[in-house]
């Protein structure tokens, strides 16, 4: 079996159905999904908030490169445009953590990078696993570790995607 945790979001055109249409391509290898979030862009770029949600899955078809490319192939029917490095964007999906997996590959790399200083991304994580670690860190302690600045720009709403 290959479980991952992706993270994604949207910030151009109907960001709930963008969202949605994640989720719903994902199928039966979703095993959880936090509720929508609001949150500040990220990035220095001026541009709309995003909606942004965690998506647990598990498919025993797929490796940690196969989750790269089906988050890459759900940005691309989307239409994602990569313009400016965080910049605005329809979809965008990343593999946070798969499995046990540790790759600097510099086409994957995992754990994410950027993971544990992004409120986007453990904020929604704990709402679909309050126990997640992220290595041998629990993601509770990561958070409470962000500055007060970054916690502040994430806004839970009563949007769900399932």
């Amino acid at each position: 079996m290959s479980r991952a945790v992706l993270s994604i979001g949207s910030n151009i055109g109907d960001r709930e159905s963008h969202l949605r249409g994640v989720v719903d391509s994902l199928g039966d290898a979703v095993v959880g999904v936090s509720s929508l979030y609001s949150t500040a862009p990220w990035g220095g770029i001026d541009q709309q908030d995003f909606l942004n949600a965690v998506v647990v899955v598990d498919d025993p078809d797929l490796d940690c490169w196969g989750w790269l490319l089906a988050g890459q192939e759900l940005e691309r029917i989307a239409h994602r445009e990569r313009v400016v490095r965080w910049g605005p964007r329809t979809v965008d999906v990343d593999v946070i953590v798969c499995d046990d997996v540790c790759s600097d590959d510099p086409e994957l790399i995992l754990p994410h990078p950027r993971a544990h200083e992004r409120a986007f991304v453990l904020v929604p994580w704990l709402d679909v696993e309050p126990d997640a670690t992220l290595g041998d860190t629990p993601v509770r302690e990561l958070l409470e570790k962000l500055p007060e600045s970054e916690r502040v720009g994430v806004h839970p709403t009563d949007l769900r995607l399932t």
